[in-house]
């Protein structure tokens, strides 16, 4: 059963001899390339009194809107829902009602975690043949449509944790398209970035290209279509969108550019309620997302892996810390590819994945002397938008939503203002897995089946109260960022403002490459080159994560500045 706790020893889990050799020889090494070791920091405490409260999110209006949200005595899943559809609005490159997600919440009462999937599934009338001809001419890409579960999503979560009225919450979002909002830097980016693409889609045009330009930052734009589509929403719930004039434009959209996307598809959508992916480590409770996400899977697979001695005594962001997160990464990358797959289509053996045994084998093979290549593979995942929110009374959550690339399918339903998905394109060729010796991936395009995502929302516990919660944003390299920054809060205590902020490695789906930040030196990268890391540069670095830390009743958090976020925390 996929929902096993992995628990380290105390000290963390022992290396085998010669990679204890190995290790012990090159601690001086790494020592000397970074010029430092940080000392070891006290472990962050288990919060005594639950009064403060925060929010962090990618768009900054988001943010603020929810931590009203929270101000007024709404729950965090209230504030939650406000930001997953504020920013729908004002963030719309990376999430929307067109999307799906998912969300761990933590229950202060009960003091219970629970996993909510609402993610995009294939339509009933779905075939595997254009997957497998990808990339699609626009007038495809409505294959890559997935039914949209975010609605479905924020709806059962007020139903089961929401404070304040339902409406109240949705006319927040669809005050925001009616009165307008000012573009953020992100987004002015990223017009400017997709220009040629989406100034030739009507809807997109007549909103975020005025006398055929990209707005700038800080212009001041309305979106009517999508703000009737809310009120809609607010007044009748999630059946407005799955059902009647909603429906049938979302539908008319997809089918014209070759969608078998049905009325019934989104009359028939239900979220699931899913298990946490949970891991003993060092103390700490860490509940994350399970099967369909891979992201909860590496970072279970990383902290089963490495120790938290092992890394302190290798030094916080050295080379060989770097090298050796990045081959613990490479065997999660490489075990996503051949055994995961929705769970409710695909057997997947998680506790024999993250069997103590088989760990120890992949251990054996790791070495700060050497890397491993993976076999070259695709997984095109770009967008999502990273929300954690917590409340007075403890209760915590990590929401993640996406529409996955720029503008996901760049399909807009014009009368409801909607930005379809193409979340499908997260299921896998079968080219793909050739080099891996396989005939057909457990990822493969199925109707009715979810798409594996790399999406990593968390929260962390001790003592039976939270003390962290992280989300990110960035499509493959959410479960990698996720990873790091996790390690960086829990092993070195850092605060979330440079947890959040400091350089990052990427590693991309291929060969034994290593991506690192335009920050890195030139030792640096020398140091990794040495190690058999095929060294580049992120080109372009649009990922994210956002993070509260919870210390007695004092709320810290902090939103990357990669896609200029903010974080407000309060009593």
């Amino acid at each position: 059963m996929w929902t096993r706790n992995i628990t380290s020893r105390k000290g963390g889990l022992r290396w085998r001899p010669a990679s204890s050799r190995v290790l012990a020889r090159f601690f001086a090494l790494s020592t000397l390339t970074a010029g430092w070791v940080l000392a070891r920091t006290p472990a962050l405490e288990s919060p005594q009194a639950a009064a403060g409260f925060g929010v962090a999110v990618e768009s900054a209006t988001a943010t603020r809107d929810a931590a009203q949200v929270l101000a007024e005595g709404g729950s965090a899943v209230d504030a939650a829902i406000v930001a997953a559809l504020v920013a729908g609005v004002t963030a719309p490159t990376s999430s929307g009602i067109g999307g799906g997600g998912f969300a761990v919440i933590w229950d202060a009462a009960s003091k219970k975690s629970t996993v909510l999937d609402f993610r995009e599934v294939g339509p009933r009338g779905l075939v595997g043949e254009p997957f497998e001809r990808r990339p699609l001419a626009p007038n495809e890409m409505g294959n890559l449509v997935g039914v949209p579960g975010e609605v479905s999503g924020l709806y059962e979560m007020h139903r089961r944790y929401g404070k304040l009225p339902w409406s109240k919450l949705v006319k927040k979002a669809a005050k925001r398209a009616h009165g307008g909002f000012n573009v953020e830097p992100h987004l002015g980016r990223m017009l400017g970035y997709a220009q040629t693409k989406l100034s030739a889609t009507p809807g997109f045009s007549a909103i975020y290209f005025p006398r055929g330009k990209a707005a700038l930052v800080g212009a001041r734009l309305t979106h009517p279509a999508l703000g009737r589509t809310l009120d809609k929403i607010a007044a009748e719930g999630a059946p407005a969108f799955y059902s009647g004039a909603v429906a049938e434009d979302l539908v008319q959209a997809a089918q014209a550019q070759g969608s078998s996307l049905s009325l019934e598809d989104l009359r028939d959508y239900k979220p699931k309620e899913r298990q946490a992916l949970h891991v003993s480590y060092e103390g700490y409770e860490v509940y994350t997302m399970p099967l369909p996400s891979a992201g909860g899977l590496m970072m279970a697979e990383v902290l089963q892996l490495l120790p938290a001695d092992t890394l302190r005594d290798l030094g916080y962001g050295t080379p060989a810390y770097q090298h050796l997160l990045a081959e613990a990464m490479r065997g999660a990358i490489a075990d996503r590819m051949r055994y995961l797959g929705d769970p409710d289509f695909q057997k997947v053996d998680v506790d024999w994945l993250l069997s103590a045994p088989r760990m120890d084998k992949r251990r054996d093979k790791i070495s700060l002397e050497r890397t491993h290549a993976l076999p070259r593979f695709g997984l095109e995942e770009k967008g999502t938008q990273a929300i954690v929110t917590k409340d007075r009374a403890g209760n915590v959550v990590s929401l993640t939503t996406t529409i996955n690339h720029l503008f996901g399918a760049k399909i807009y339903a014009l009368a409801s203002g909607v930005t379809l998905n193409n979340e499908l394109d997260d299921f896998t060729a079968k080219s793909d897995v050739e080099p891996f010796g396989m005939q057909e991936s457990p990822n493969r395009p199925r109707a009715g089946a979810r798409p594996v995502s790399s999406m990593t929302p968390t929260i962390v516990v001790k003592e039976g109260a939270p003390v962290l919660a992280l989300g990110g944003s960035g499509g493959t390299a959410i479960a990698t960022n996720a990873t790091q920054t996790l390690l960086s809060a829990l092993v070195f205590n850092h605060h979330p403002r440079k947890v959040v902020s400091d350089p990052r490695i990427y590693i991309p789906t291929q060969g034994a490459h290593i991506a690192v930040e335009k920050s890195a030196s030139a030792a640096h990268i020398k140091d990794l080159e040495r190690r058999g890391e095929i060294v580049t540069e992120m080109r372009f670095n649009g990922t994210a994560i956002q993070m509260l830390r919870f210390d007695g009743e004092r709320v810290e958090g902090a939103a990357d500045p990669r896609k200029h976020g903010l974080a407000i925390t309060g009593r």
